[in-house]
């Protein structure tokens, strides 16, 4: 990684890069430090093909209280800094990169996700929570507004009354009714999360990747396009798609009855 930090666990384990937020004392809310570590992390499992999957959790009893406030208040009685910066700086470029990560990008939720941490949770591909976790946006109880591409994503997941419900009123949603909202995947027991977790990734990184980075970079076009425009994109990523050795493989073993092996190419 080619900016390390302690507060970012990194793991490589059959094609599956886990990054564990590792500021469990106070719930892994992000300093900028922490924020680029991520940012970095995500960056060298973008260029690394070793990397078919990627999974992202929280240390401890939480997955992210979000900003860590003690870089957001004056210091020693300094001017007030500029969150709008700090927006631009650490949370803006890990959702540009999880978006545009062709590969899966799964979240394992293990307790509470706040703020930047809910809203980075919902940005990823397959969120899933242990059965404990829960959700809060939390930026109005500061006189704020939702950041992390909260409000490019939840509305879009949950309908605009919900979202508003949500942002406005900021409590706290079990996970079982994220999941019922379509705001993430699916609910487990704590102790199967990161089992149920892993082997899912592990899943998908033994599958066809290229087809599943092309699916997402389908998906994120279709948030602004026609659909004349989307069966263009579609038109676009299948001809891509049917170049790849991947498709070429599922092909060769479908006519020869076995199981394919796929090397994400």
């Amino acid at each position: 990684m080619s900016y390390s930090s302690a507060s970012l666990l990194v793991e490589q384990a059959q094609g599956v890069l886990t990054l564990t937020l590792n500021r469990p004392d106070v719930l892994n809310s992000f300093t900028r430090d922490m924020a680029l570590a991520l940012q970095s992390a995500l960056a060298d499992a973008a260029a690394d093909d070793q990397v078919r999957a990627v999974v992202l959790t929280g240390a401890g009893r939480g997955f992210c209280a979000g900003q860590d406030l003690a870089e957001a208040l004056p210091q020693d009685g300094g001017p007030i800094p500029d969150i709008g910066e700090i927006v631009k700086a650490s949370y803006n470029p890990i959702i540009r990169a999880i978006r545009t990560l062709e590969k899966p990008v799964l979240c394992a939720v293990n307790g509470i996700a706040a703020g930047a941490g809910a809203n980075l949770a919902f940005a990823c591909d397959l969120t899933i929570a242990a059965e404990e976790a829960s959700f809060v946006e939390s930026f109005a109880k500061l006189g704020l507004i939702p950041d992390t591409s909260g409000t490019f994503f939840v509305p879009r997941l949950v309908g605009m009354q919900r979202a508003t419900g949500m942002f406005f009123l900021a409590e706290k949603m079990p996970a079982a009714k994220a999941k019922e909202w379509g705001l993430i995947w699916d609910v487990v027991p704590r102790e199967s999360l990161m089992p149920t977790v892993t082997q899912l990734a592990t899943q998908l990184a033994s599958q066809a990747t290229r087809g599943f980075g092309l699916t997402k970079r389908a998906l994120n076009a279709s948030f602004a396009n026609s659909l004349d425009a989307q069966l263009d994109v579609e038109a676009r990523a299948m001809q891509e798609a049917g170049r790849t050795a991947d498709y070429e493989e599922g092909v060769r073993a479908f006519l020869e009855k076995r199981a394919p092996v796929y090397q994400g190419k």
